[in-house]
């Protein structure tokens, strides 16, 4: 075991060596930069207020990078379900975390019916998570072992976002009169929710004290919502989320909000088959974007930074299927351009987080992926 420690560690060295490659974009050229090598499908980034951060791989591995150059494997976690787009999720750390230690993480996790989305709490202790609580459960659990979300958001008034997708359900046709699950209030499948960090309620979430109504539910109407940031200066809270053949979005958080899956879309099923003729109806909220063909939307972060001043406030997303970093560019809360870029690097993008120090931080999504980092050339 001793041996196999060691292993692992040298796998999963914390060096930084540059990529000879250097990145042009329309207005800024930079490098990039490998800071971690061999991580196994990595899925999420997490800074942490003393300069180390936390990894989340997709089949149950949480990781603790320090600056002294060794990888530690985070001990005890809960029993996870990772089998096809399931498994360990989303990671944050909590805004008191310099005094609490408290991180908050998703992941699939088995019950009653199949598997889940889960959220929970726990304490960070050296290595070793302490205290854990679940403070929330998707219900209800399918077999589906697909569109689980997850993204994790707090926001300034302390309130905990989760992200939520409708778990590949297809039982709904707009011919049929059935309610799909992302448009039923009784179920959390198809939904963000927002929820007190201790796992209660909020008094003020939009169906509060309706019957036959989940209180946690804030939107509803969205089919696989796996990126959520807010603006650091307007406030506004931004998602997207992923359509089918064709349609993801992207678009602003409103409480109450039907964003229409699968009443509205502007993709189509994958065999062909029309999901809706309908692109937009009466009380549903339309995109700010939608990209067709699909570039299969997965983390994303607004920037903040000071290293590239001309990035100022522009929305960074990455891309799956396209395999690529898509920036977005804005004015106000229009979207007025787009660019594409880490496109040579030939990458399926996870995730994408503004780090302290005001670079741009990547994961790649591979079996032997990569954590990047963005600066400048001419450094500020």
């Amino acid at each position: 075991m001793f041996h196999f420690i060691i292993l692992l560690c040298l796998l999963l060295s914390f060096q930084v060596t540059a990529i000879a490659e250097q990145q042009p974009s329309k207005t800024v050229s930079f490098k990039v930069v490998t800071v971690v090598r061999g991580l196994n499908y990595p899925w999420s980034l997490a800074f942490l207020p003393d300069s180390s951060f936390l990894v989340t791989e997709r089949g149950g591995r949480m990781l603790l990078f320090k600056n002294d150059g060794v990888t530690r494997v985070v001990r005890g976690l809960p029993r996870i379900t990772a089998k096809v787009q399931g498994g360990l999720l989303d990671v944050i750390p909590d805004p008191d975390f310099s005094t609490n230690r408290t991180i908050y993480f998703s992941y699939v996790a088995g019950g009653f019916g199949g598997t889940g989305t889960e959220v929970a709490r726990a304490v960070l202790d050296g290595t070793t998570l302490k205290n854990m609580k679940v403070i929330f459960r998707a219900e209800p659990k399918t077999k589906k072992p697909k569109h689980f979300g997850s993204r994790l958001l707090i926001a300034p008034d302390g309130k905990l976002f989760i992200t939520l997708g409708d778990r590949g359900n297809k039982d709904w046709h707009s011919d049929s009169g059935k309610k799909h699950v992302a448009q039923d209030l009784s179920n959390h499948l198809g939904t963000i929710v927002r929820i007190n960090r201790d796992g209660s309620i909020p008094k003020d979430n939009p169906f509060v004290g309706r019957k036959g109504y989940k209180p946690e539910i804030y939107t509803y109407g969205n089919r696989n919502v796996q990126g959520i940031a807010r603006h650091p200066e307007t406030g506004a809270i931004w998602f997207h989320e992923h359509g089918p053949k064709g349609g993801d979005e992207l678009g602003i958080l409103k409480a109450g909000a039907n964003y229409g899956w699968p009443i509205v879309t502007y993709g189509i099923d994958y065999n062909g088959d029309i999901i809706s003729y309908k692109t937009s109806a009466p009380g549903i909220e339309q995109p700010l974007i939608q990209w067709t063909p699909c570039i299969a939307p997965s983390g994303m972060t607004i920037y903040d930074g000071s290293a590239f001043p001309e990035w100022k406030n522009n929305i960074f997303i990455g891309a799956l299927v396209q395999r690529h970093l898509r920036r977005v560019i804005l004015q106000g809360n229009r979207v007025v351009g787009e660019e594409s870029l880490l496109k040579s690097l030939r990458e399926r993008i996870r995730d994408v987080r503004t780090g302290p120090d005001g670079y741009l931080y990547v994961l790649t999504d591979s079996q032997n992926g990569r954590l990047l980092r963005l600066e400048p050339l001419s450094s500020p």
